[in-house]
């Protein structure tokens, strides 16, 4: 047994599929995928091969490469990767395996994807992780058209601003998902990189919803790295961004976005439920040298909750700097890109299920 296991550790490792608004189920069954070997490989499909065999996508191809090549288990990002996976790929990227979950998942023509590589014995099977999907993501995003409307800021960005209670029907709306996916301690483990900052490292702080953790998330979260050694990610609770952001926000509760923080290969640490105003005990208790934020400041916005200046203490004490923001996607601008085309998106969605229920009985996600 402990030979079978050291021979798969020397394999490399084939993984493909949209990773459309890379979540942390996208993750989970990469970290998975590397267990079976020593370097992993994951090709990403073509907006073009998804419009054919699927339908549109919210993340465009350049940003989806980014955000698969930001996690911490990749090793190689192979773009514009069939959607049908082929033995011939695998042998041109030298992968003794092609790793997938446990479900069955179609091309246009109703044929499994992965057929090829399963009859010649190079395929693996990882647990698909319950409880997220794209498909669940822009469903939650599809209901925060009945409850909140766009406006621009005084910087010309367009922020989300929830509709006054009268105009809301309450009736229509799906109640939000902020309270339904448990995590357990043993998954933030396997999550989380058990490392302690050096003695002299200079220790980073960000913080932030990080909600929908997009390719805008990961270029911050690159710039604060650059900025010392050891980097802390502050996330804000379910209920703080909830009082300032209203209705159904945010759409991935803080479960959810531990774990696509965690899975980001700048991020050392995460500090669950930060406060959104810095103060000395925060940094004097976490020895942070350098507190950083990007130029582009919060997109949930409350017209009856007004930010202080939340970094004053850092500040103060000279641990401040704002980082300008090099990529202008933020969690409004990925809400927007759903709820204008929300037609596509309601039809691409019912498409998928009925065609996976047909199949299977039940849904699954690519």
């Amino acid at each position: 047994m402990a030979t079978q296991e050291n021979e798969l550790k020397n394999k490399r490792i084939w993984v493909d599929g949209c990773f459309d608004m890379m979540h942390f189920g996208h993750s989970n069954a990469i970290r998975q995928a590397k267990e079976f070997g020593s370097y992993l490989i994951v090709g990403v499909h073509s907006d073009l091969e998804i419009a054919k065999n699927k339908g549109p996508t919210v993340m465009k191809e350049q940003e989806r490469y980014a955000a698969v090549a930001a996690c911490k288990w990749v090793d190689e990002v192979v773009e514009n990767a069939p959607y049908v996976t082929q033995v011939e790929w695998l042998n041109r990227y030298n992968c003794d395996y092609c790793v997938h979950g446990d479900d069955l998942v179609t091309a246009a023509d109703g044929t499994d994807c992965y057929q090829a590589v399963k009859e010649a014995n190079r395929f693996l099977v990882v647990k698909r992780t319950k409880g997220v999907s794209t498909t669940d993501l822009v469903a939650r995003m599809l209901q925060l058209k009945k409850t909140h409307i766009f406006i621009k800021n005084e910087n010309g960005e367009s922020v989300l601003q929830p509709l006054p209670a009268d105009q809301i029907d309450r009736a229509s709306i799906i109640e939000s998902n902020l309270k339904t996916f448990p995590v357990s301690s043993s998954r933030i483990v396997q999550f989380a990189t058990a490392k302690e900052p050096k003695p002299g490292d200079k220790i980073v702080y960000i913080d932030g919803a990080f909600d929908m953790f997009h390719v805008g998330h990961v270029e911050i979260l690159r710039a604060a790295k650059t900025r010392g050694d050891y980097l802390i990610v502050g996330l804000y609770s379910d209920e703080a961004i909830n009082k300032y952001a209203g209705g159904n926000l945010p759409v991935m509760n803080i479960h959810e976005r531990i774990l696509s923080v965690l899975q980001c290969r700048f991020v050392d640490e995460v500090l669950i439920g930060a406060p959104i105003n810095i103060t000395q005990n925060l940094i004097d208790s976490w020895s942070i040298d350098l507190v950083v934020c990007g130029s582009i400041g919060h997109s949930y916005q409350s017209p009856s909750h007004q930010f202080d200046d939340q970094y004053k203490v850092a500040k103060d004490i000279g641990k401040f700097e704002m980082i300008t923001s090099t990529n202008r996607i933020t969690s409004v601008s990925m809400i927007q890109r759903i709820l204008d085309n929300h037609e596509a998106f309601e039809a691409r969605n019912k498409k998928k299920e009925d065609k996976e229920l047909a199949l299977t009985g039940k849904t699954f996600t690519k």
